[in-house]
């Protein structure tokens, strides 16, 4: 298999959409200018936050949740179905996060956000999401269109921080951090691409382990977003069945799933630290692996990269569409479509509840 992964000519044909070319520029979005349009605002007093977003677009609010978590002071949540909850009211700040603008879940909760009389900011690429921000003076971000939500992260980062600075939550620094990154992810990235041979390239390195296998991520306090983009990643990339959790709660209970039948077990174990971890947490991941050895197989270390906590969940998210696209190649599929998920939207659409 790592035959397939360094020959060039067969991932080319396994790519027919130009899925490595889109990972690999990632760093790119660093630059995004995420221009607030309809900015102004009342400066009353927010009391909560809500990000509302399926799938890819609720990436960046769960980076940003851990980022900011020991910088705000109002609690952050991230809503990813139908309904808001029933404290958001007008001291409430609720952004709409859509790639497509037409994600239905999304455009309820921004329905009920305007209802409710909220503060109010969208980030989409277009949609009926941007149409309503327009016509209602809703402050929002117009992303570039053009790629999956699950390989637009950094773009959803800058947006959804240029809300956040514009209604007083958060300084202009965090934005100014991404955009002081895009040089070195660029470096980085240039490490993972498909000519690079897989004895050097860890991302070809992490994909070799999960072919036939079902892929299981577990991260900490500080890397829970990034075991769930891998999930993502891995399941909509490389159309694979991959799960994740979270230490230290895996310990409670998951933690004893895998000491029955059978021994030999069909996964493939990631864990995903960060040097910026609670160090009680990576001491769990090792003597976790250590008591479940013989019942599970041992976990492979995913050990981030960067100066800071910033630097590690972007380096981690972009290796994360690498592997995945690696993965796609080693199961013979196409990396960027899902056509599944449009095929139950458009059914979906075609058949509302009344």
């Amino acid at each position: 298999m790592t035959d397939m992964l360094d020959n060039l000519n067969l991932i080319k044909e396994k790519d027919p959409h130009g899925g490595f070319e889109v990972v690999a520029s990632q760093y790119q979005q660093a630059q995004f200018d995420a221009t607030v349009q309809n900015g102004e605002h009342d400066q009353r007093v927010i009391a909560n936050i809500v990000i509302a977003g399926m799938g890819g677009s609720a990436l960046a609010a769960l980076i940003a949740k851990v980022l900011l978590s020991k910088e705000i002071t109002v609690p952050i949540e991230i809503v990813r179905e139908y309904s808001l909850p029933n404290y958001v009211n007008e001291n409430s700040l609720v952004i709409a996060s859509s790639y497509s603008g037409n994600t239905e879940e999304t455009i309820a909760t921004f329905t009920q956000a305007k209802e409710r009389g909220a503060q109010m900011g969208v980030l989409a690429s277009g949609g009926a999401l941007i149409d309503a921000a327009k016509n209602d003076g809703v402050a929002h971000v117009i992303l570039p269109s053009g790629v999956q939500p699950r390989m637009a992260t950094l773009y959803n980062l800058r947006a959804l921080f240029a809300l956040l600075e514009n209604f007083s939550v958060i300084s202009s620094e965090w934005n100014q951090e991404v955009a002081s990154l895009g040089q070195w992810l660029e470096s980085e990235s240039a490490q993972w691409r498909p000519e690079v041979p897989t004895e050097e390239n860890l991302a070809k390195q992490i994909a070799l382990k999960t072919p036939g296998k079902i892929p299981v991520f577990y991260g900490g306090e500080t890397t829970a977003p990034l075991a769930y983009k891998l999930k993502i990643s891995w399941n909509e990339t490389a159309k694979n069945v991959a799960f994740c959790n979270q230490l230290p709660e895996f310990n409670h209970n998951e933690f004893m799933g895998w000491t029955s039948h059978p021994v030999e077990k069909p996964f493939a174990v990631f864990d995903v630290k960060s040097s910026f971890e609670n160090p009680r947490v990576l001491q769990r991941f090792d003597v976790s692996d250590r008591l479940l050895s013989g019942q599970r197989p041992h976990a492979e270390t995913i050990q981030l990269k960067g100066d800071t906590l910033l630097a590690q969940l972007l380096w981690g998210a972009i290796l994360s569409d690498f592997s995945s696209t690696y993965a796609a190649v080693l199961n013979g599929v196409d990396p960027v479509p899902v056509a599944l998920i449009e095929d139950l939207k458009r059914e979906l659409a075609e058949n509302p509840v009344n």
